[in-house]
């Protein structure tokens, strides 16, 4: 169960490593799409658009719908709810890192405040 899911994370990951993917998704959470108007943007072929989308369906991102000859997609938001999961697992140690960083340059600037020629007296 633990290594399913770990690859279906990696997958997504993986997905959301593209700028394309990641704008052809942003597009997605307006309103569904066919892979025509996905590629639109971006003056790709619907051959390496729809490598994209290909990319989006294996990382469970996307859900195509298929109508006559046209291929319509739409967002699936559930695998990008659980990379989220894992990333604010670690969002408190940036917290922790950035709240010293905060303190020191804090204590700094009071510092020089109180003894505003101390820096570079030595000279």
């Amino acid at each position: 169960m633990i290594e399913r899911r770990t690859a279906s994370l990696d997958r997504v990951f993986q997905a959301l490593a593209d700028p394309t993917r990641r704008a052809m998704l942003r597009r997605l959470s307006k309103s569904e799409q066919s892979i025509g108007e996905l590629a639109a943007p971006f003056r790709m072929t619907f051959a390496a658009a729809s490598k994209h989308v290909k990319v989006l369906e294996r990382a469970r991102l996307l859900r195509r719908r298929v109508e006559g000859r046209s291929h319509f997609c739409r967002l699936e938001p559930a695998p990008l709810a659980a990379a989220n999961g894992w990333l604010r697992f670690y969002e408190r140690f940036w917290t922790d890192q950035l709240d010293a960083l905060d303190a020191v340059l804090h204590a700094e600037d009071a510092e020089a405040a109180i003894s505003p020629g101390k820096k570079g007296a030595h000279t």
